[in-house]
């Protein structure tokens, strides 16, 4: 009933910036909060930043000051602007949707997208 669809992976040099984007579509009746998670080779997936329908954010320590998430309520989007791309941050970056009202009632706590791939090079 819901999709994540993502954007704007790819390669990238050390100290350089890319951009994802995600999409969310269906019968979305609300989202309370959108964000983006990583998962790296061997690790497990892990928050990188996340930010509610009302604007709130919250940032892993190691992205502070680097990564910025926004929100389009009306438009069911979230992007991330990622800024000064070291190579710990590679990985498979994830879209979430959590805490999701359909508009026929259903409620689920969590979707996911495909996943997109974010790799930096030295």
């Amino acid at each position: 009933q819901v999709q994540l669809v993502e954007s704007g992976g790819g390669l990238v040099q050390a100290g350089g910036s890319l951009r994802l984007s995600c999409a969310a579509s269906g019968s979305i009746a609300s989202i309370h909060a959108m964000g983006w998670y990583r998962q790296a080779p061997g690790k497990q997936r892990e928050l990188v930043a996340a930010i509610t329908s009302g604007g709130r954010t919250n940032y892993a320590d190691s992205v502070k000051g680097r990564f910025t998430i926004s929100r389009d309520g009306a438009k069911n989007t979230v992007n991330l602007q990622m800024n000064s791309l070291q190579l710990e941050d590679t990985g498979v970056y994830y879209c979430n949707a959590h805490s999701v009202w359909t508009t026929d009632g259903r409620y689920s706590t969590d979707y996911w997208g495909q996943g997109t791939q974010v790799t930096v090079s030295s």
